[in-house]
């Protein structure tokens, strides 16, 4: 059996490969295609890069939307927009193509690790294994790492709009990562999620069938309401979820439907951690950390990422973390 870079150590057999005259380029160079991950609009793979001898990992469009204006925009813009961004908290991009049948395609880095969500579902079943690699400083300094790619995002004129704790990835030596950049608002370019796009988002359900555009229960008030301008205090509070989610194991917002969803987040009195999990040692001021960040008036929460970030450094610091 065929052994690869990217499953182990490196191989000289590998390594120094000779690259054929007639080398193949673009979606053909790469091999051993293996389904990843499928979600409403897109699938994403593993395969093997046959020229720089290494697995990628390779995201297309479902075939039904190749040619859906609206998918297609998205697409290329969470390729581009992740490339651009260029920091070490994104995915780096390797490539941006069509296959030989004119499908949009782009690769990126390989991780082996997990996302947050799987973790936070696996301290909630008191996995002891989890619990032992993930203890809240560790789930804090991830969160810290992720304020601070969403920082520099926003210093690049990008908002994310779709934190949540599946689209942030951990890896096996403690770099984190923030994926799914696809409904990202870039500040100069005419908004395409904004109108009958904001539709899409409230009027989908919880496990939806086909496409998605965002996750309602991990969605800001103004995005819900459908406001026409939002800046980054959107990432703010969503922000403020994940770390509600990082304190109590739990979510923040229920509901069977967006119906239910949109009156829990817009009417209903938002609980503290320290209600929803009142076994669990919350420290005071990371509680106050995420009431803040969860102000259903932008004004009310933190003025940016960059303010969240300083007030979590400053408890990490006040605590005695360390990265």
């Amino acid at each position: 059996m065929e052994t690869h870079l990217s499953e182990g150590f490196f191989l000289l057999s590998e390594t120094d490969k000779t690259l054929s005259l007639h080398w193949k380029s673009g979606s053909l160079k790469y091999s051993d295609f293996r389904l990843m991950a499928e979600g409403g609009t897109a699938k994403l793979y593993t395969c093997f890069d046959e020229n720089l001898r290494r697995k990628v990992v390779y995201k297309t469009l479902h075939d039904h939307l190749k040619n859906s204006p609206i998918e297609t925009h998205r697409f290329l813009r969470e390729a581009r927009v992740t490339a651009n961004i260029a920091h070490p908290g994104t995915l780096p991009v390797y490539e941006l193509g069509r296959d030989r049948n004119g499908s949009l395609f782009f690769t990126m880095k390989h991780i082996n690790g997990r996302d947050l969500r799987s973790i936070i579902l696996s301290l909630d079943q008191e996995d002891i294994r989890t619990k032992q690699l993930f203890p809240l400083s560790v789930l804090i300094d991830i969160l810290i790492q992720v304020c601070q790619t969403v920082a520099h995002a926003h210093q690049r004129g990008v908002v994310h709009r779709d934190l949540k704790p599946a689209n942030i990835l951990t890896g096996e030596f403690g770099e984190t990562y923030v994926i799914d950049w696809g409904l990202a608002k870039v500040w100069g370019e005419n908004d395409i999620s904004t109108s009958s796009d904001t539709e899409h988002l409230i009027n989908t359900t919880l496990t939806p069938v086909g496409r998605r555009y965002g996750t309602p229960l991990y969605t800001a008030p103004e995005l819900i309401r459908g406001d026409k301008f939002i800046d980054g205090r959107v990432d703010v509070f969503c922000l403020g979820n994940v770390l509600f989610e990082i304190l109590t194991h739990k979510q923040l917002l229920h509901g069977e439907t967006v119906k239910q969803i949109r009156q829990s987040l817009l009417e209903n009195p938002l609980p503290k951690p320290s209600q929803v999990a009142p076994n669990r040692l919350i420290p005071t001021e990371l509680e106050h950390i995420c009431c803040r960040a969860l102000q259903r008036k932008v004004e009310d929460r933190f003025d940016s990422v960059q303010s969240l970030l300083v007030a979590l450094l400053d408890y990490r610091s006040k605590s005695g973390q360390t990265v």
